[in-house]
Order: structure tokens, then C-alpha cells, then sequence
């Protein structure tokens, strides 16, 4: 994702900063994804694999990004309280 970009970006809730997740996150993310432990803000589950994903500066909450394009609807967000192993 182009830095200039996502200098720009924040949380739609909190407005914090984002920032990528890296790989070992992203990995713990997939994860969780996987054993079907993962539930977005809405309540539904989330099926997809991540292949890039954004987390706010106190590391609460994740957004997808969608083919380079972020998805930062609040409703679509993920609580990382639910994924172990995130650092």
C-alpha cells in the first residue's frame, strides 16, 4: 500500500492511525480466520482469508484491504481481541 496513503487513513471509530499488519500477524489473523473464530463489528463471520489488513495504533480493532483498497467500514472491522497470538 502506498505510504502516502496511508498516512491519511485512520479508524472510522476512533480515528486513530493505521498501520499494515505484518506478516506474523496477518499469519495469526488467517488463523483464527480459518478455525472460524473470527467475527466482524456486524456480528458476521469472516470467511475470507486476509492477504493485507490494517490495525489501529492500540492494536483494537483490524480492517481488510480488498485488492490494495482498504474497507474501512466500522461495521466491517474485526476486534483483535479475538485472534490469539497477535503481537
Amino acid at each position: 500500500m502506498d505510504r502516502r496513503l496511508l498516512d491519511l487513513l485512520c479508524c472510522p471509530q476512533t480515528r486513530q492511525p493505521l498501520a499494515p499488519l505484518g506478516a506474523e500477524d496477518l499469519g495469526a489473523v488467517n488463523r483464527a480466520i480459518a478455525a472460524g473464530g473470527v467475527r466482524r463489528v456486524d456480528g458476521e463471520a469472516q470467511a475470507a482469508p486476509l492477504r493485507e489488513g490494517l490495525i489501529t495504533r492500540d492494536r483494537k480493532i483490524l480492517y481488510r484491504v480488498d485488492d490494495g483498497i482498504p474497507v474501512l467500514l466500522a461495521d466491517e472491522g474485526i476486534a483483535a481481541t479475538q485472534i490469539d497470538g497477535l503481537r
